[in-house]
């Protein structure tokens, strides 16, 4: 299904944006980013979110982003999902210089963010998201052609319980500034089925 981008909000605006039915434009600032504490030990919290509010607790939010521009350490953009400052998920490329970028995502829970990534070529300027929520479970897929996608990462958001916000967001952690484009979002029936194996533990 379609999103209908009338129903997204922004926490806190980027320095320029543009939006019509198929497509978003950001234009990020300099120095803002997501992270909470762990082993850099500063906390930052100023990336601007473009996203909708949802209480259903079985969906796959997929979009395309396209980040041709993005030229400078740390530069990146990807999806969301954002409760408040200290719980929220996000998956992106981020350039890292002429050579390779890091895929990857981070976790935080409870104000301690995680980071897990793996190195893909520069050459690489777009990739797709698959995100799927089965209740407070999350999975994060990508995607090089919007056909395959490979998993990044299961994951668990402690305080999920009922409304979460979902989309995308694009930041420049240092003195840079870039333009990211998103296409294609869609929300879709939960395209991350059910484990067929070992039965749940009993609680």
């Amino acid at each position: 299904m379609k999103i209908d981008l009338r129903s997204f909000r922004w926490t806190r605006e980027p320095a320029a944006y543009f939006v019509d039915e198929n497509k978003i434009e950001i234009t990020t600032k300099p120095y803002t980013d997501l992270w909470q504490r762990t082993y850099y030990h500063f906390r930052n919290d100023n990336a601007p979110l473009f996203h909708m509010t949802t209480d259903r607790r079985f969906f796959s939010f997929v979009v395309k982003t396209d980040f041709t521009r993005s030229n400078h350490r740390f530069d990146q953009c990807g999806v969301v999902v954002y409760l408040d400052s200290e719980n929220w998920i996000k998956g992106s490329v981020e350039y890292e210089n002429e050579y390779y970028s890091h895929l990857g995502s981070v976790v935080t829970n409870h104000g301690y963010s995680d980071w897990s990534t793996t190195q893909i070529s520069a050459d690489i300027k777009s990739m797709w998201y698959r995100l799927s929520r089965r209740d407070d479970d999350f999975c994060i897929e990508s995607s090089t052609d919007g056909v395959v996608y490979q998993q990044m990462r299961i994951c668990h958001l402690h305080e999920a319980k009922d409304e979460i916000q979902i989309g995308i967001y694009a930041c420049s952690p240092e003195n840079s500034s870039f333009q990211a484009i998103f296409t294609h979002m869609e929300i879709l029936e939960c395209q991350w089925l059910p484990h067929d194996g070992q039965k749940p533990d009993n609680d």
